[in-house]
């Protein structure tokens, strides 16, 4: 009946139902758990980075990842023109309902028009997928930024997963780069596909993003976690 566990999720909250988890399986740790309420939460609600990433946001935005509009719909009530984008079908169809311009696609087989922001929350920019695809996502990202736009992204440096109980960090020199996840989501009897994801330290965020005609600013950090802006610079001619 359902084509992802999102769709799934979005279906029982708006039937009431609360309280329920989204368990997240990991290729490389234990599973874990997301609450579906916290996708439907307020604005009043959101954590500081969000909160400040949503003030710096452009006229035009792009919200990629949008699941339930936590973002999209507060910026749509304070005056900004917001697209959604989802890969959930279920999330696209809630976001439609509240008024809310939303495509059931993924972010790089979108074709558009160009934005103020980019808007890449709860570790959005993780659809880079690997390390080595950053820079073409880059220039994806670039391609719907109008002069002068911004990307705003959050994402966690995981180097504390690879630390013993002496705080030492311990990784294969010879393996792929250590932010790179494998993930699947199971909600109930609703399973959806494996797919790989990001995550970034700021130094390497930064070095990929000027290399990439971006000017970088760390806007926040606390422990692993950071928000950064990535502005797209301009020639002058």
């Amino acid at each position: 009946m359902f084509s992802d566990p999102i769709s799934h999720a979005i279906h029982d909250y708006l039937l009431g139902v609360r309280g329920q988890e989204i368990t997240v399986h990991c290729d490389l740790a234990e599973d874990d758990i997301m609450e579906v309420d916290y996708f439907f939460r307020e604005d009043n609600d959101l954590p500081f980075p969000e909160k400040l990433a949503l003030k710096r946001c452009g006229k035009r935005v792009l919200d990629v990842g949008a699941c339930a509009g936590a973002h999209t719909i507060p910026l749509k009530q304070k005056g900004h023109q917001v697209t959604a984008l989802d890969i959930s079908k279920g999330a696209v169809d809630y976001l439609k309902d509240q008024g809310i311009d939303a495509q059931h696609t993924s972010f790089l087989a979108y074709e558009g028009d160009t934005f103020d922001t980019l808007l890449f929350l709860m570790n959005g920019i993780g659809i880079a997928e690997k390390l080595n695809q950053l820079d073409t996502f880059l220039e994806h990202c670039s391609s719907f930024l109008a002069p002068g736009g911004n990307i705003l992204c959050d994402s966690t440096d995981v180097r504390y997963f690879y630390e013993d109980d002496e705080g030492a960090v311990w990784m294969d020199l010879n393996a792929s780069y250590y932010g790179e996840f494998a993930f699947q989501m199971e909600y109930k009897t609703t399973k959806g596909d494996w797919f790989n994801w990001l995550y970034l330290d700021p130094e390497t965020l930064e070095k990929h993003a000027v290399a990439n005609g971006f000017k970088f600013e760390l806007l926040h950090q606390e422990g692993a976690e950071f928000l950064a802006e990535l502005k797209k610079e301009t020639t002058m001619k």
